[in-house]
């Protein structure tokens, strides 16, 4: 009793720091850069907004709050790969301004965050920019996701265990039955949850349309969408006989690792080539072995237990192995490096789920190599014994699902490692002249800079000389000023140039257009750790 409620208190605990509010450094898709920049005051309105990401995005909400408090909906805007280029709308009176958005990934999950800018000057106070979901919607995403596995891995593949193994004993059979139920329950329960999530609405909007047609735009759906087939399969399975029913089985489990295929972290990494297959093997793997732990514990309390157990021990070994070498994959493509085990709260969640493994592997490994020969030879003993063992690995199983389910809000290293390791862009626009400046990597330390100069009407910009220079004021950094080099390209370029903290940095562009003519550029970017 003690070992199970520590278990359980580990459980709560990983789902409290899962589910805590985080900030933007932990989303899926990562703001790169904004234009006007977080914070920039601006001497007049801008005709377009620009927000750029490390991947490409679909917008959910976009809404510029204005000083009075005002939101206005920005439905004019146009995906340049990873850039959505957003038209502002006219008459922006002077103060701050709001601009909120939410959009979601590539991997299916919604990011959201805001941008401050000002014109003429900032307000006396800044407007409140709307709340992302919470706790409560957490709560929901999480335990639908539970519900889901209970049903794609408990009832497909214990649909697979009656067609290819044993039939199922009434207790088992009913068990089987309730999981496939509570899959389908948690498919609608879902979509509502990821809607609600996508636009950072709470549980009180559940049943307004915009919420449900949020979801539908996500991969989500169509994840959804294949679960429900597969779970409806694994009815047929049981109500099927012979080869029929057996197909079934094996498509309901091939349509549960579909599923999960289709929608979420591992399925956006690359190579998608690797991964989607990694992915669909580990969740059929999965639902072979877990959908198998309750039809096997109650035909350990029949006679004849020993023929079941024999047909089962000679399928689950290669089980087994796809299970691990699939898993093998997706931890080493997700989490890259060692540290990242520890760095990250995916890690963390990973050595949790891990830990849970290793012991259904080693009560697994005493009943094989322990406990079978017994059941076997007909004791009744070992027979009661197994059973319970078996019985523990089940609940065991449960615990993994609740921990998997965790990583719905932890992005993986990969991921961090690619927000990390995106540059951080500038767009400056004036009537003059314009920049388009980049700078890789966007974080503390060595960057390289590339900047592209045009004049008002997006032609090029004749230039003799362009220098740069960086200020942080905050961290008592004075103007750093390096000349740029202009390639064959038009490209200017600075190499070698560090940016020692990370933070909001100052850029200030000084432009030589002849000997009588000097222009002057500023804009601010945020310079990540």
């Amino acid at each position: 009793m003690a070992a199970r409620l520590r278990l359980f208190l580990v459980l709560i605990g990983l789902l409290a720091a899962a589910l805590a509010p985080t900030s933007g450094a932990f989303a899926h898709a990562a703001l790169n850069g904004a234009s006007p920049a977080d914070g920039s005051v601006l001497p007049s309105a801008p005709s377009e907004l620009t927000l750029t990401f490390s991947e490409p995005v679909s917008p959910l909400a976009l809404r510029l709050i204005g000083p009075d408090g005002q939101a206005r909906p920005l439905d004019r805007y146009q995906l340049r790969d990873q850039m959505l280029v957003i038209s502002a709308p006219g008459a922006l009176g002077a103060g701050t301004h709001v601009l909120s958005w939410r959009v979601v990934s590539a991997d299916g999950h919604p990011v959201g965050g805001s941008v401050l800018f000002s014109i003429g000057a900032p307000s006396a106070t800044a407007p409140i920019a709307e709340a992302q979901a919470g706790v409560s919607v957490r709560i929901l995403l999480w335990a639908s996701r539970v519900a889901l596995y209970l049903g794609l891995f408990i009832g497909c593949g214990g649909a697979v265990f009656a067609a290819w193994v044993a039939p199922l004993p009434p207790a088992a059979r009913s068990g089987i039955n309730a999981a496939l139920l509570l899959g389908l329950a948690a498919l609608p329960t879902s979509l509502g949850a990821q809607g609600l999530d996508a636009l950072g609405a709470d549980l009180g909007a559940l049943l307004q349309p915009t919420v449900w047609r949020a979801a539908l735009a996500t991969s989500l759906s169509l994840m959804l969408a294949i679960a429900a087939v597969a779970l409806a399969t694994g009815f047929l399975a049981l109500w099927s006989a012979g080869l029929a029913g057996r197909i079934a089985g094996l498509l309901g489990a091939g349509l549960a690792g579909l599923a999960l295929a289709s929608s979420g972290h591992a399925s956006a990494a690359s190579p998608q080539a690797l991964m989607r297959p990694a992915v669909f093997l580990h969740v059929a793997g999965v639902a072979l072995w877990a959908g198998a732990l309750l039809p096997l514990a109650k035909a350990l309390n029949k006679p004849d237990a020993a023929a079941t157990l024999r047909r089962f021990s000679s399928r689950i070994p290669a089980v087994i192995a796809m299970l691990l070498g699939s898993g093998l994959v997706l931890a080493v493509v997700q989490v890259e490096r060692p540290a990242g085990l520890i760095e990250t709260s995916y890690g963390r969640v990973l050595l949790a789920k891990l830990g849970l493994v290793a012991l259904v592997m080693g009560l697994a490994a005493f009943n094989r190599w322990r406990q079978t020969s017994q059941v076997e030879a007909g004791r009744l003993s070992a027979r009661r014994v197994m059973a319970r063992i078996v019985t523990v690995e089940l609940a065991l199983m449960l615990a993994i699902f609740g921990t998997a389910a965790l990583w719905r809000f932890t992005p993986p290293p990969r991921a961090l490692a690619i927000a990390s390791a995106q540059p951080a862009t500038i767009h400056i626009h004036t009537l003059k002249a314009m920049a388009d400046m980049t700078l890789t990597q966007g974080r503390a330390g060595p960057v390289a800079i590339a900047i592209v100069l045009m004049n008002g009407e997006f032609g090029p910009l004749p230039a003799k000389e362009l220098s740069l220079s960086f200020a942080n004021a905050a961290a008592g950094i004075e103007a750093i000023e390096r000349p740029a080099i202009r390639g064959t390209d038009g490209v200017w370029r600075i190499e070698g140039l560090s940016l020692p903290r990370p933070g909001r940095w100052s850029v200030e562009l000084a432009i030589l257009i002849s000997d009588f003519e000097m222009i002057r550029l500023t804009e601010t970017v945020e310079i990540r750790p």
